[in-house]
C-alpha cells in the first residue's frame, strides 16, 4: 500500500491530548484536532456538537442563497418551492445526521433551521404565532426532527442484523476496557440510539437488539414513529 504524506494526517480519539508521532518512511504525519472525512468534520475529542453547527450553517447559507430567487418568490408555486426545500434543504441540513447525538439544544437548533425556510414557504413570521406543527400540516412536510430519529434508529436495526466479523457491527457492539477518565461520562451513540428507542417506542434496552434484529417488526415501528410535541 502506498501513502501520500503531502495529503495525510494522524489524529488521536481520545478525551484529552495525547501525541502520537505517526512515522513513514522517515517522514512524520503532522497531528491534527479535527479531519474531514466525506463531508463530515471529526474532531479528536470524539463530539459531534461542531459537525451538527456547522451542518445547520451550511443549511442557512442555502436558505438565505435562494431566499429571493426561489423561498418568496411568487412565481414559483409552493410544491416547487418544497421540492427544493426537500432535495437541497434537508440533504445540506441533515448530511452525516445517522450518527449524530441530539441534546435539547441541538433538537432545538434543527427545529430553528428548518422552521426558519417552512415559515417564509407558508408567508408567517413568528409574529403570526403559528404552532409549527400547523405550518408542516399545512405544507404537507414531515417534521425533520422525526425524519433524523427514524432515520437513527433505522441504522441501528441494520448493525443489529449485520453479521459477525463487520467492522461497523463490531464497533457498535464494543465495550470500553480500563478505568473511566473522571467527570461526567460522556454519552456514547448506543447508549443515546438505546434511550431513543425507549422513550420514542418503549423498547425497553435488554429487548432492544431482539427486536430490532426483526426487520419487518422494527421498520413496521419506525413508520409508526408519531413527531415529538412542539416545545410551548
Amino acid at each position: 500500500m502506498r501513502i501520500s504524506t503531502s495529503k495525510s494526517e494522524a489524529m488521536v480519539l481520545d478525551r484529552k491530548k495525547v501525541e502520537c508521532l505517526l512515522r513513514v518512511k522517515e517522514e512524520i504525519l503532522p497531528q491534527v484536532e479535527e479531519f474531514k472525512y466525506l463531508g463530515v468534520l471529526f474532531m479528536s475529542e470524539g463530539r459531534m456538537e461542531q459537525e451538527i453547527d456547522r451542518r445547520i450553517g451550511a443549511a442557512s447559507t442555502v436558505m438565505w442563497t435562494l431566499h429571493r430567487s426561489v423561498v418568496v418568490k411568487r412565481e414559483l408555486s409552493r410544491k416547487a418551492t418544497l421540492s427544493i426545500y426537500r432535495s437541497i434543504f434537508v440533504p445540506t441540513l441533515t448530511y452525516g445526521h445517522e450518527l449524530w447525538v441530539m441534546t435539547e439544544r441541538t433538537r432545538s437548533q434543527v427545529q430553528v433551521a428548518e422552521m426558519s425556510f417552512l415559515r417564509r414557504v407558508a408567508g408567517l413570521s413568528l409574529r403570526d404565532r403559528v404552532r409549527s406543527s400547523a405550518i408542516r400540516e399545512e405544507l404537507g412536510v414531515e417534521s425533520l426532527l422525526l425524519r433524523v430519529e427514524r432515520s437513527q434508529m433505522g441504522w441501528l436495526g441494520h448493525l443489529v442484523r449485520m453479521p459477525p466479523g463487520r467492522l461497523p457491527g463490531e464497533v457498535f457492539r464494543a465495550c470500553p476496557s480500563g478505568r473511566r477518565p473522571p467527570g461526567r461520562p460522556r454519552t456514547r451513540w448506543r447508549d443515546y440510539v438505546s434511550r431513543l428507542a425507549w422513550e420514542r417506542l418503549g423498547i425497553p434496552p435488554d429487548e432492544l437488539e431482539e427486536v430490532a434484529g426483526e426487520r419487518e417488526v422494527w421498520a413496521s415501528l419506525l413508520r409508526l414513529l408519531p413527531p415529538r410535541p412542539d416545545p410551548r
